[in-house]
C-alpha cells in the first residue's frame, strides 16, 4: 500500500479522499491555488502545495505543475478526483513516465471513453446497445444539421470530449440548431478544449440510470448496481439515488452485463460509471440505451458506498496498489435505500444562475444523525469561507440512508431543514420542494420532472409575511430584553406606560413589498401584533441554543432567525424565508434605480455580444452571453428597444451587478 498520495483537486472530494486515506495511513499532499490558500481541504490534508493562480487553468490544470508537488514530497501516487484532470489521458500517460501511479484507469481506457463518438462506435462493436444518432468525425455544420434532419427532432447536441452537463443542447426546432450548434461548441472549447459533438434522438420520457462498476489489475470487473440520476437542471444532476426505483431484478442484471461488458472492452481498471438513458414506454416497458462511460469516480458514489456499506475510495487505493477487488459480484448486496442532494450557490427562480459570497452562516443537521449513520454531509468549506466564481457552484452533498425511500425520503427532508446557510443564495429550499412533490415522492422519475412540477417548485413562499413579520418582531425583542441592565427600571424594556397600552411601529419589506407590523402591549403584559390584516397575541421562549419557540395565529414553531444586516433569515421545519427590516429614517430620501440598464446577473467573463450599437432589439431577444461557473447564460432584452452603448469588449471579467450595455426603450 502506499505511504503518500497527492490529491490532485480541490474542495469536498480532496476533503473525501483525505478522510479515507487517513483511515488507512497513509499521509496525503493537497494542491492549492491563490484562491484557496485558506481552503478546507488544504487544512484536510498532511502537506500543501501551491500551484499557480486562481483560475483553474492557471493551478488545478497545469499537470507539470502538480507532477513537480508530487516528485517534491515524495507522494508515490496521485488521485484526481472528478473534474479538473480526472479524464485527462495525457496527464495519467504522465504520472506513468513520472513514476507515478495514477489512482485511476489506464490512459487507454480514458482515451477510448474520453470522446462520446469513438466511444460509442466501440460500444456497438461490444453490444452495448446504443441511442440512434451521427457520431461521426466529420464536424462540418451543413452536416451536422443534415443529420440532424435525418434523425428527426427533438436532437440532443453533446460535445464529444465533454461531460457534466457541459457542451449539451436540447434542439426541438430545425431552425434552432445552428444557434445551438455554435453555442454548444464555444462551451465546449471552453470546458475541454475540443468543439467536436455528436448528436443524437432525444428519448421521450428519460430516465438517467447509471451503473457503478470496478475493474482489478487482474482483468476481474464487477458492477456495483445502479443510481437513479433523473432529477436534473441544466443537464446537471440535482438528486440521486440508489437503488433505482421500480428496477426488476432482471433489468438490474442486464444494465449490470452491459456496464460490465462495456468495461472490459477497453481494459477498465479501477471505479468507473457507465450512464444509460432509460426510455419509459407506455406500456411499463424500459429499454436502455448506452450514452457515455465517465471514467473516474463519480460526485454521487457516496449513495453507492450507503447502499452497499463500502469505502469506493479505499477501493480505488487498493486497486491501484495491485491489490484484487475486495469482493466478488456474488458476495455483494444492496441494503437499503440513499439519497443524495447537490447543495449549490445558485439562484432555482432566475434559471439557476450561479451566486458566490461568504458563508456566514452555515449549520449542519443535528450531529446524533451522523452518529447513526443515517445523514452525511460530503464538503468542502467552511463557515466563513468564500464562494468565489472561479469553480463549480457546489456547496456540499447531503446524504441519507434508510431502510426504505420513504425513510430516506423523510430523513432527507429533515435533514434540509437543518442545514442553515445564510450569506449567499442556495438551492436548499428549492431541494425540500423537489423532495415534496408528487412526482418524486411517487418515484414518477424522468429528465423533465422539474419542468413538469414547476408550479410548485419556484417562486413559493412557505411561511408568509404575517409568520415572518411574528418572527422578525420576536428577535429584535428579545435582543432588547438580553440588552436590559438589571436592576435599573429605566432600563427595562418591557413596554409599561403609566395609563394606555404601548404600541409601537416596526417597517418591513417582505418579497419586494413593503409592509407595516404595529406591537400593541396590553396592561397584562400580552403582546398583540397586528400586520397584513392578522392579529393575533405573540409569545415565544427562548432555547439555550438560541432558538425561539414562537407562537403567532394559532402557529406554533421552533424558529432559528440570523439577521444580516437589515436582512433577517427565518428558519424553520416548515421552510425558510427572508424579512428586511426598515429604517424609515435611513430610507426617506431614496429614489428608483434608473431604467434602461442591463447588468451582469453573476460575476463571469464576457463571451459575446449578440448586437451592435443602433440595432432595434425586441424583448427576450439574445443581446449577450455571458460565462460563470463553466456555464454559459444568455442575457436577453426585456423589452422592445435600440442598444445605445456596448460597455465591455468580449473576453472581459465583470463583477455582479456591473452595466454590460444600455438599451433605450422604445
Amino acid at each position: 500500500m502506499f505511504r503518500k498520495i497527492l490529491i490532485a483537486n480541490r474542495g469536498e472530494i480532496a476533503c473525501r479522499v483525505a478522510a479515507t486515506a487517513r483511515r488507512m495511513g497513509i499521509r496525503t499532499v493537497a494542491v492549492y491555488s491563490d484562491a484557496d490558500a485558506d481552503a478546507k481541504h488544504v487544512a484536510a490534508c498532511d502537506e500543501a502545495v501551491h500551484v499557480g493562480g486562481s483560475a483553474p487553468k492557471d493551478s488545478y490544470l497545469q499537470w507539470q505543475r502538480i507532477l513537480d508537488a508530487a516528485r517534491a514530497t515524495g507522494a508515490q501516487a496521485v488521485h484526481p478526483g472528478y473534474g479538473f484532470l480526472s479524464e485527462n489521458e495525457d496527464f495519467a500517460q504522465a504520472c506513468a513516465d513520472a513514476g507515478l501511479v495514477f489512482i485511476g484507469p489506464p490512459a487507454s481506457a480514458i482515451r477510448a471513453m474520453g470522446l462520446k463518438a469513438e466511444s460509442k462506435q466501440l460500444m456497438e462493436k461490444a453490444g452495448v446497445p446504443l441511442v440512434p444518432g451521427y457520431h461521426g468525425a466529420d464536424q462540418d455544420p451543413a452536416l451536422l444539421q443534415r443529420e440532424a434532419d435525418r434523425i428527426g427532432y427533438p436532437v440532443l447536441i453533446k460535445a464529444s470530449a465533454g461531460g457534466g452537463g457541459k457542451g449539451m443542447r436540447a434542439v426541438a426546432r430545425r431552425e434552432d440548431f445552428a444557434d445551438a450548434l455554435a453555442s454548444c461548441r464555444r462551451e465546449a472549447t471552453n470546458s475541454f478544449g475540443d468543439d467536436a459533438v455528436l448528436v443524437e434522438k432525444y428519448v421521450q420520457r428519460p430516465r438517467h440510470i447509471e451503473i457503478q462498476v470496478f475493474g482489478d489489475t487482474l482483468g476481474t470487473v464487477v458492477y456495483l448496481f445502479e443510481r437513479d440520476c433523473s432529477v436534473q437542471r441544466r443537464h446537471q444532476k440535482v438528486l440521486e439515488e440508489a437503488p433505482a426505483p421500480g428496477m426488476t431484478e432482471a433489468m438490474r442484471s442486464a444494465m449490470g452485463a452491459a456496464a460490465v461488458s462495456a468495461a472490459q472492452a477497453v481494459g477498465y481498471v479501477g471505479a468507473g460509471t457507465v450512464e444509460f438513458i432509460v426510455e419509459q414506454r407506455d406500456d411499463g416497458r424500459m429499454d436502455f440505451f448506452f450514452m457515455e462511460m465517465n471514467t473516474r469516480l463519480q460526485v454521487e458514489h457516496p449513495v453507492t458506498e450507503a447502499i452497499t456499506g463500502l469505502d469506493l475510495v479505499e477501493w480505488q487505493l487498493r486497486v491501484a496498489a495491485g491489490e484484487p477487488l475486495p469482493l466478488r459480484q456474488d458476495e455483494l448486496r444492496i441494503h437499503g435505500h440513499a439519497i443524495e442532494a447537490r447543495i449549490c450557490a445558485e439562484n432555482p427562480d432566475n434559471q439557476f444562475l450561479p451566486t458566490t459570497g461568504t458563508l456566514d452562516v452555515y449549520r449542519k443537521p443535528a450531529a446524533e444523525a451522523f452518529a447513526r449513520g443515517a445523514v452525511r454531509i460530503d464538503d468542502g468549506v467552511r463557515e466563513g469561507d468564500t464562494i468565489s466564481p472561479f469553480y463549480d457552484s457546489m456547496v456540499a452533498k447531503l446524504i441519507v440512508h434508510g431502510a426504505t425511500r420513504e425513510e430516506a425520503l423523510a430523513r432527507l427532508d429533515a435533514a434540509l431543514a437543518e442545514t442553515h446557510i445564510v450569506g449567499l443564495q442556495t438551492n436548499v429550499q428549492f431541494l425540500r420542494r423537489v423532495v415534496a412533490s408528487p412526482s418524486f415522492a411517487e418515484a414518477r422519475l424522468d429528465t423533465a420532472l422539474i419542468e413538469r412540477e414547476r408550479a410548485v417548485l419556484f417562486d413559493q413562499e412557505p411561511l408568509g409575511l404575517p409568520f415572518a413579520a411574528a418572527a422578525a418582531v420576536a428577535h429584535a425583542l428579545q435582543a432588547e430584553t438580553a440588552a436590559e441592565r438589571p436592576g435599573d427600571p429605566f432600563g427595562q424594556r418591557d413596554g409599561w406606560r403609566s395609563h394606555g397600552p404601548m404600541e409601537r411601529r416596526f417597517d418591513f419589506e417582505f418579497r419586494g413589498q413593503p409592509a407595516e407590523a404595529l406591537l400593541r402591549r396590553e396592561r397584562d403584559g400580552t403582546r398583540v401584533l397586528a400586520i397584513a390584516g392578522e392579529e393575533a397575541p405573540l409569545a415565544w421562549t427562548a432555547q439555550p441554543d438560541g432558538a425561539l419557540d414562537l407562537r403567532f395565529c394559532n402557529r406554533r414553531s421552533t424558529v432559528r432567525l440570523y439577521a444580516k444586516g437589515p436582512v433577517a433569515h427565518v428558519h424553520t421545519a416548515q421552510g425558510a424565508t427572508q424579512i428586511v427590516a426598515i429604517d424609515r429614517l435611513a430610507h426617506a430620501g431614496d429614489t428608483q434605480a434608473e431604467g434602461g440598464r442591463l447588468t451582469a446577473p453573476m460575476p463571469g467573463k464576457v463571451v459575446s455580444f449578440a448586437v451592435q450599437a443602433g440595432d432595434t432589439v425586441t424583448k427576450g431577444q439574445a443581446l449577450a452571453v455571458m460565462e460563470a461557473m463553466k456555464m454559459e447564460h444568455t442575457i436577453a432584452a426585456p423589452a422592445d428597444g435600440t442598444v445605445a452603448e456596448l460597455l465591455y469588449a468580449p473576453g472581459d471579467q465583470v463583477g455582479e451587478g456591473a452595466e454590460l450595455l444600455r438599451l433605450d426603450a422604445a
